[in-house]
This record gives structure tokens, sequence and C-alpha cells, in this order.
């Protein structure tokens, strides 16, 4: 049978995001590949703002406690340090893009680094410095990093939102089927996932059971 095939569209700046990312990832590993997910760009963020200091941010990130209390959650850490703010939510972004230009396995490194560096170890994921080091982190060729410099890459991070907010995704994370337009908006419980899962397979056992009578 097909794999289960889900779209997500995601910000790396979103707590919620980090969430879903943790129970996708964990849906995708129990599965042994019957379950495969496509990480796709939303932006919160779209451009550079000056108007948050960072001490305003950090009590922002208090909320961060919210989605830490959750089962199956990501490890969060309230903002400590002086790094930050993040600037926007384009950065991160287009390094994502240049991983999976090198294999899907990149991708999935720095996809999860990403988050951990942001949410867990409060590093600024929109700082060039950074987004270096986490590329070099994760085994990544160094002059391969000057990949994300790309005008492609923006321009494919743009129409991945677009796409979003046209499919009727108000916020994010954000979720569908491949092979359907239909958002599911907000971090899912990964026992809603898996049953999302079985319906499908259900459903296409069925057909198959009916095509073969």
């Amino acid at each position: 049978m097909e794999p289960v095939r889900f779209v997500a569209y995601s910000d790396y700046l979103c707590p919620w995001c980090f969430n879903a990312a943790v129970r996708l990832r964990r849906l995708e590993e129990e599965s042994d590949g019957a379950v495969q997910v496509e990480w796709r760009s939303y932006l919160l963020r779209p451009r550079p703002s000056s108007g948050r200091s960072l001490e305003k941010f950090r009590r922002y990130t208090e909320s961060w406690l919210r989605p830490a209390a959750e089962p199956d959650s990501g490890v969060f850490r309230v903002w400590q340090g002086d790094a930050g703010p993040p600037s926007h939510s384009i950065p991160p972004h287009l390094v994502a893009k240049a991983a999976a230009e090198l294999s899907e396995d990149a991708f999935r490194r720095i996809h999860d680094r990403l988050l951990t560096a942001y949410f867990s170890e409060n590093r600024d994921v929109t700082d060039d410095d950074t987004l270096r080091a986490i590329w070099r982190e994760c085994g990544l060729p160094e002059p391969e990093y000057e990949r994300s410099r790309n005008p492609r890459h923006l321009q494919a991070t743009l129409a991945q939102h677009n796409e979003a907010i046209e499919a009727g995704a108000t916020g994010v994370p954000a979720v569908r089927l491949a092979d359907d337009e239909v958002v599911i908006v907000g971090a899912q419980p990964l026992s809603l996932y898996r049953k999302w899962v079985d319906r499908v397979r259900a459903r296409r056992a069925e057909t198959s059971e009916r095509a073969d009578s």
C-alpha cells in the first residue's frame, strides 16, 4: 500500500509547530515508512521588525510554557541569555530549503535542529552566524550554506506561504493530505494523527477490495 502522505505548513518561530513536528516525526518513525510528511513554509513574521525589545521578547516566551505542558511536546525553555529577539521568519526557511537541495536527510536534520536550537536552546535562528553554525552542527558541507542565498528559495518560501493561505490556513501548524486541499489547523494530539492515518488506510483497503471484487 502506498504511504500516507501529509503536507504540513509550518514556521520555525511557532511553538505549536514545534509540537506538531515532534508528533509527526514520531508518527513517521513508528509507521516504518507507511507515513511521509512534506514540510512547507508559512510565515508568521514575513518582514523584519525592530519593534520588540529583548526584554519584551523574553516575556513573550513565557507563553511557551503552555505548549510545553502538552503531552508529546517539544522541549521548551523560557528565553535566557542575550541572543535575539528574532528578526523575522524567512531566514531559517531559506536555510532549510538549501539543505533540502542536498538530500532529504539533510533537510530532516536541519528542520529538527532549527526547532530545538530556537525553543530548547534559546538561539536566534534568524541570525546568519547562528544559522551557519547550525548548518555545521548538522554535518553539512560549509560551502553549500551559500545555497540559502539563492533567490529561488525565497520565491519558493513565499509561494508555499501563499499556497497555505489559499488552502484556508488561518494559522500554523496546518496539515493536509497530499491529495486533498482541506487543511486542519492546529497542533493536533498524536492520537488524532494516528486515527487520521488509520482512516486513510482503511478507506484505501476498502476501495481496493471493491476493485478486486
